[in-house]
């Protein structure tokens, strides 16, 4: 993925289940200004989570290709259950970097006052062993408890980010967490951190919340700096969705905090 001076490198792709990879996208357009995306949103078969490993890794295949397509040089599978499900398939399977999201368990076991983590995830993520093995590894002493979230996610694909039925889904998941003296949550999928705001108000502001964007966009962008030149293009994002892009554009746009354009991805195969 070389390029000199005088050429734009290629774009990363991007996706997710739906809009959940827009919080990824969003601190990878901060460590890279300059960088040309494309943003995949398989809104048209989210959630992931009520889906088979196969199903996943279909979808995963599909939008693969269809980035490559595009000249993607570097993929975000910016969504926690198919980075679980499908990414080390892709990179058994393609000689492209991908770069997956994991849960931020490691870094919520040194915060901890209390000795208990909480993480919030999808039924998909937590039935995997990658998320378990991860707590094997990092926990040590501290209790980890899970919490699937059924419905959060299509809460916010919807755009009801502070609605009452939104507010309580957020109660009944993280009541359980706090009963069991958690000070830290784990916001184990990328549409999570769209409701920051609303879990700190129903949990406290004493619970720190933790996400992974950021360590994401770090990776992404060392990436980038070891294998591109100098470049003098403007941020640019190109936007597909598999939903209605007209949803997008809605929703998005207020995700977002912009305008989008947003164009219909072609039926894939998967």
């Amino acid at each position: 993925m070389t390029t000199s001076s005088s050429e734009a490198p290629p774009p990363i792709g991007v996706f997710d289940s739906g809009l959940g990879g827009l919080s990824v996208l969003r601190e990878l357009v901060q460590k890279l200004p300059r960088q040309r995306f494309i943003y995949v949103a398989d809104s048209g078969h989210c959630p992931y989570g009520g889906k088979s490993q196969d199903q996943i890794i279909a979808r995963a295949v599909a939008i693969t290709d269809f980035l490559i397509a595009r000249g993607a040089g570097l993929i975000v599978v910016a969504c926690n259950t198919a980075t679980i499900a499908a990414v080390e398939y892709l990179r058994a399977n393609y000689s492209l970097n991908f770069v997956g999201m994991e849960p931020a368990v490691k870094p919520a076991v040194a915060l901890t006052h209390s000795g208990v983590v909480g993480v919030l995830a999808t039924g998909a993520a937590l039935a995997g062993d990658k998320l378990l093995k991860l707590i094997d590894r990092h926990a040590g002493g501290v209790r980890v408890i899970t919490q699937p979230c059924p419905g959060l996610v299509e809460q916010i694909e919807q755009g009801e980010l502070n609605s009452a039925a939104t507010r309580a889904l957020v109660q009944r998941y993280t009541q359980p967490l706090l009963d069991a003296g958690a000070d830290v949550i784990v916001l184990g999928c990328t549409h999570y951190p769209f409701l920051r705001s609303l879990i700190t108000e129903v949990a406290g502001s004493q619970v720190r919340l933790l996400d992974t964007g950021e360590a994401v966009a770090r990776r992404v962008a060392s990436l980038v700096a070891a294998n591109s030149g100098e470049t003098v293009i403007a941020a640019s994002i190109d936007w597909y969705s598999s939903g209605v892009p007209a949803q997008m554009e809605r929703v998005g746009a207020c995700l977002w905090g912009e305008a989008m354009s947003v164009a219909p991805l072609p039926k894939l195969n998967g």
